[in-house]
């Protein structure tokens, strides 16, 4: 999904198509309908020393990690400002004006109207970030990351728009009608109504998912793999059942790897992709295992989504004063109406003015929101090293090997530029985790480590 639809539904609180999960795999992979590609039969790289990195790539993988890596930058920095630049130019030319004057013309139904404009308003900002997807599809498929189709990437297009308007709609109508309601407190408002679909859009994200992948219980597709997996579930002490262990068929569109932690109480589960069961040895999908389950023993799910309100308060509060802004400053010059209510936020076109300023201040707490989930992710990465100790031969290597395969199939960088990594990265580099794995040994000398006493 774009920036802007992003921007619009999940921090408009239509975040059930953006439910917060925790993949193990970095930040600079390619979304979910474009995955990245295991490597052929690469040569092994040696075993660190004290001044090697213990995450290194063959020259020429290395050249195209190096040169899919800036171009996955640019994408993503250049959607993030497109996205932006369309909301305005839609506003400046009169179009969003032109569109809501044009709605009350053919119909006299206030939801009606809301609902074709919104519609035509949610069409038009997909159909206009197309191009990009396109372009990150194509370099996905030129650097064998992806092997999905055309058609089926089509396919897929079409279902996040379905998704976009079945969800995006009835939220944009609500939070317009907040605005109408309560002109002068509307942020407050919107905040109240955001809490309760933030935890809706992680207790639904895995009944999402199998519209763009197939799913297969992995007792019945691997038990082998589930009864090691039951050591890490006892060692633990999470009590996650063999029933909520899925097999994610991603080998259709990929041959990446990767495993994820989504859902909320009755509907939590980790999901393992097919490409990682078949080629990852057991003992370093034990430790994405353990990665994953730390998520849910260390509360990530929960102290994310507190942390998401606490800031959306803030940040709605100040999106608000910066739309009251803009709409006073052009509003004239934008066509906007101030007839609907006290503000000229209260009209639909106006509505977008808000969606504008969320649409920046979503760009600019980027690095905030990424800094926050690699905090998050250092710490799955202890705990999943941690929870293996005693069942694997030697966790440091299991580590290392683990996140060398993830590096690999994703043909990640190992020396991402640092202002990048602050602004983009959800994930720590695969060379920082690859680096600290080598290196952490609690139990060394009688120790023990910081989540686990033996």
């Amino acid at each position: 999904m774009t920036f802007v639809r992003c921007s619009l539904l999940a921090l408009c609180a239509a975040v059930v198509l953006a439910a917060p999960s925790l993949p193990l795999a970095a930040q600079t992979s390619p979304n979910p309908n474009s995955a990245p590609a295991l490597p052929a039969a690469a040569p092994a790289a040696p075993a660190p020393t004290q001044n090697q990195p213990a995450y290194r790539l063959p020259p020429t993988q290395l050249a195209k990690a190096i040169a899919l890596s800036r171009i996955r930058d640019i994408l993503n920095i250049a959607g993030s400002l497109w996205g932006i630049a369309v909301l305005w130019l839609l506003l400046a030319t009169r179009a969003l004006a032109g569109l809501e004057a044009w709605t009350q013309r053919i119909c006299s139904r206030r939801w009606v109207q809301g609902c074709i404009f919104f519609a035509i308003f949610l069409v038009i900002i997909t159909l206009l970030s197309v191009p990009l997807d396109w372009i990150s599809q194509h370099f996905s498929r030129a650097y064998g990351i992806s092997v999905q189709g055309w058609g089926s990437w089509l396919g897929d297009e079409g279902k996040s728009l379905a998704l976009t308007l079945v969800i995006g709609i009835p939220v944009l109508l609500l939070f317009n009608r907040i605005v109408r309601r309560w002109p002068r407190r509307y942020w407050f408002g919107i905040w109240l109504v955001t809490l309760p679909l933030l935890v809706l859009s992680v207790f639904v994200s895995p009944f999402l998912a199998p519209l763009f992948y197939k799913f297969q219980p992995l007792e019945k597709t691997n038990p082998a793999l589930v009864q090691q997996l039951e050591k890490v579930v006892a060692r633990t002490g999470t009590h996650i059942p063999p029933s909520r262990m899925y097999l994610m068929i991603a080998s259709t569109k990929t041959t990446g790897l990767d495993a994820y932690v989504s859902g909320f109480g009755a509907t939590k589960r980790i999901v393992v992709w097919d490409t990682t069961a078949d080629h990852v040895p057991t003992d370093e999908i034990l430790f994405i295992f353990g990665h994953e389950t730390g998520h849910y023993v260390l509360h990530h799910i929960p102290k994310e989504m507190t942390i998401i309100a606490i800031g959306l308060f803030f940040v709605y509060w100040a999106c608000a004063g910066f739309a009251g802004w803009l709409a006073r400053r052009f509003g004239a010059r934008w066509g906007l109406s101030s007839a609907e209510g006290a503000t000229p936020l209260a009209s639909r076109a106006g509505f977008v003015v808000l969606l504008f300023a969320i649409s920046v201040a979503s760009f600019l707490m980027e690095p905030a929101s990424n800094g926050m989930s690699r905090y998050f992710e250092h710490q799955a990465d202890i705990y999943g090293q941690e929870a293996i100790h005693g069942i694997v031969p030697d966790p440091q290597t299991t580590a290392v090997a683990a996140f060398d395969a993830l590096g690999q199939a994703w043909l990640e960088d190992p020396h991402p530029n640092p202002f990048i990594e602050f602004w983009l990265f959800n994930h720590p580099s695969v060379e920082q985790r690859a680096n600290f794995a080598a290196h952490y040994n609690p139990w060394a000398n009688g120790g023990h480590g910081r989540y686990f006493s033996h």
